[in-house]
């Protein structure tokens, strides 16, 4: 069974950081793309950032360029998701999700296997 469990997330204020970190088990590491997406109350889930693992290449949306840094650990199966500067519309619940597709886009409806998701909230 292909598992990802989300973690690290918090209440920060404006400006501060946290790391989250997508725990993946259940499958080759290197065969898929893992994404990051967020979803607040009343909006669409929206693809924040996502690495090819076999390539590492790495996507961005447009607000977080800059500030947010995706990484991993290939040894522990493990993504992280580096968020600096953190602003109250960071405010949502970050998923973790894979895709063996070849993407140009971070479309939720590629990606599968969601973890349950980690709250952050970014107070002003």
């Amino acid at each position: 069974e292909m598992l990802l469990v989300e973690s690290g997330g918090g209440l920060v204020q404006a400006g501060e950081s946290l790391r989250l970190s997508c725990a993946a088990s259940g499958f080759t590491f290197d065969d898929y793309a893992i994404g990051w997406f967020r979803q607040a109350p009343g909006k669409e889930r929206e693809g924040v950032s996502c690495l090819v693992l076999s390539t590492g290449r790495t996507m961005y949306a447009d607000s977080v360029k800059g500030r947010f840094t995706i990484s991993s650990d290939n040894a522990k199966n493990t993504v992280y998701l580096q968020m600096n500067s953190l602003k109250p519309e960071d405010t949502a619940v970050y998923y973790c999700a894979l895709t063996p597709f070849s993407i140009e886009v971070i479309d939720p409806g590629d990606f599968g296997s969601w973890g349950q998701g980690t709250q952050v909230t970014v107070s002003s």
